[in-house]
């Protein structure tokens, strides 16, 4: 290729990539959707894409460090402190049984039903056992499932993609070297293992490597993520080179350690790898898809929609039943979990990996498993896409709508507030340090967090679930301040506080940006003493007049979501809202 074909498809691949998810994230729908057809297009209509043309034989490098990078950061998001108890024990038997069945029933049907040898049958088998958080997360986020489930459904799905890649690195070896594949042979498993020890010494060397220099040496943010990624990358690239696909398994390990354990202090939210991230998936994806023609997909089609049936109706159901008997999982929870396996870029990667260099080694029937898996991966997406929100909904394990507040602060108007925002509909946690605050809170009837629940939401690696906004109202305006920059990266939604007194020289409060609670006016000092002499909180419908000397504070919308006032943000209630409104002593009610 040219250098201008070179730069005319690259800038197309970035473009798809990048188009196909802002498109989707406006359609509200899985970019996956979009992503794949989008590469399939333009691979077929031109071949400036095709990343055989662009990369050559390194196309196959570049996606194994890719998904080390994802997977890393897949694994800063799995807290094991959230898998504990049953959970720990259901997401073990998933992946066992996952694998297992998954496995072994494609590798039966697929000879069948593709015309394909039982080694290349057994390849399919082992590239279709995995899932992957790229595409289950994306998914359970627009579904908003219960907390556990969510938890199971993620770290399943995160844990098999390098559990899946190095069952699939040793069934392709098998194959190349020995042109059979013999399940069950001793040496396999020996094989397994030392793929393992590989990998889990890259996650002890990348963990050490984390503590240097995020630890030690302290290089900040910048210069931090620019180790990391580093790290990743140079840990992932030497496990691979000693044994094949063991960087993925140094990876996630890395992400797991620097996440669970203490003294590193991640962050909940990592805006460079999650950008990073997003990038890497939708490049993968288009460069991936680009490489399947119209041609291979004709004698493949009507066969894989019965293989997508059996997987969908057949394999993930039993898998579900089988994995979760006898545990605490209600019946609904439990039929939610055998809904939901769509496959996502792990499967892509190792499909087009091993599928490439196979056909170029002359195995008959190899030309085979990248389109089947291609279709597979469309179909399980779709599938899912349109039915896990109305499956989810019927069986009655989405989450309520509308806002859990986390209200902080123990003051007599503070705990008014909180009953006022509860009779206007919304779920309001509470939390204060004092023993007398925690004592009016009960006492009001409002429901108290536990005694280190802010501690927990303040830890800047950890994820205070299930709260979707936070107001920060205790009568220490500093630790408003700085409560307010620590929790955000927290909490599914905003942090709010109330501001402090104009005249302030608190050390934090005066020069702390963030969300400012109801305007200059309303600050909290003269918000105490308004209540003390007598003011009141109320709440009336959106469509009633507001009367005089009253102050707007909250718009509580007909789905139980909240916006309150602040000083850069008007709000217009509308049809169907209420408002939350402090007046003077003569309203009280």
């Amino acid at each position: 290729m040219t250098a201008d074909e070179v730069l005319l498809g690259i800038a197309l691949t970035v473009v798809l990539a990048t188009g196909s998810q802002i498109l989707a994230s406006k359609l509200r729908v899985p970019a996956l959707i979009l992503l794949l057809p989008a590469g399939f297009a333009a691979g077929a209509l031109t071949d400036v894409i095709h990343p055989d043309r662009l990369m050559a034989q390194n196309f196959s490098v570049l996606v194994s460090l890719s998904v080390a990078v994802i997977l890393y950061d897949a694994g800063l998001g799995l807290n094991l402190r959230n898998l504990a108890g049953q959970t720990r024990w259901i997401v073990g038997r998933l992946l066992l049984f996952g694998v297992l069945i998954t496995f072994f029933v494609v590798a039966g049907v697929a000879p069948a039903m593709f015309a394909m040898p039982l080694k290349v049958a057994a390849m399919l088998g082992v590239i279709l056992v995995v899932s992957g958080p790229t595409v289950v997360g994306p998914l359970l986020d627009f579904v908003r499932p219960n907390d556990r489930v969510r938890r199971i459904l993620i770290w399943e799905g995160t844990l098999t993609d390098p559990i899946g890649g190095i069952l699939g690195a040793l069934v392709f070896h098998a194959i190349a070297t020995t042109h059979q594949v013999d399940i069950g042979r001793g040496h396999q498993m020996v094989q397994f293992a030392l793929s393992m020890a590989v990998g889990l010494v890259g996650g002890v060397v990348g963990t050490a490597l984390q503590w240097l220099t995020l630890r030690t040496l302290r290089l900040g943010e910048t210069l931090g993520t620019l180790a990391q990624l580093a790290t990743v990358i140079t840990v992932s690239a030497g496990c691979d080179i000693v044994r094949d696909d063991t960087g993925l398994i140094a990876a996630i390990v890395t992400g797991l350690a620097v996440t669970n354990i203490r003294g590193f202090d991640m962050p909940a939210r990592r805006p460079f790898f999650e950008t990073l991230a997003q990038l890497i998936i939708g490049l993968l994806f288009v460069s991936i898809s680009s490489t399947v023609t119209p041609a291979s997909l004709v004698p493949v089609l009507l066969p894989a929609l019965v293989l997508i049936a059996i997987l969908v109706l057949v394999v993930r159901p039993v898998v579900a039943f089988v994995s979760t008997t006898g545990t605490d999982l209600s019946r609904r929870e439990r039929a939610f979990i055998g809904w939901m396996d769509p496959r996502g870029i792990v499967a892509a990667a190792t499909a087009s990996a091993f599928a490439s260099t196979l056909v170029d080694r002359g195995v008959d029937g190899a030309s085979r498993i990248l389109p089947v898996t291609f279709l597979v991966i469309v179909g399980t997406v779709l599938l899912y896409a349109l039915t896990a929100a109305p499956v989810a909904r019927r069986l009655g394990i989405v989450k309520p709508a509308g806002t859990r507040l986390l209200l902080v602060g123990g003051q007599p108007w503070v705990v008014d507030l909180g009953r006022t925002l509860r009779s206007a509909g919304l779920d309001v946690l509470m939390w204060a340090g004092l023993d007398e605050e925690r004592q009016r809170i009960k006492d009001g009837g409002i429901e108290l967090a536990t005694g280190d629940l802010l501690a927990t939401a303040t830890n800047p690696g950890a994820r205070l679930e299930g709260v979707t906004a936070v107001f920060l109202a205790t009568d220490d305006d500093d630790f408003n301040a700085l409560a307010s920059v620590v929790m955000q990266d927290n909490v599914e939604g905003r942090v709010y506080r109330v501001g402090p007194p104009h005249e302030s020289h608190g050390v934090v409060a005066p020069y702390t940006g963030g969300d400012i609670l109801f305007g200059p006016s309303l600050v909290r000092h003269i918000l105490a003493a308004r209540y003390e002499q007598g003011a009141r909180f109320l709440v009336q419908p959106a469509s009633s007049p507001v009367p005089p000397e009253h102050d707007t504070l909250f718009v509580v919308r007909a789905d139980n979501t909240v916006d309150p006032l602040t000083e850069k943000q008007p709000v217009t209630p509308q049809e169907g809202d209420s408002v939350v409104l402090l007046g003077p002593a003569r309203s009280a009610q």
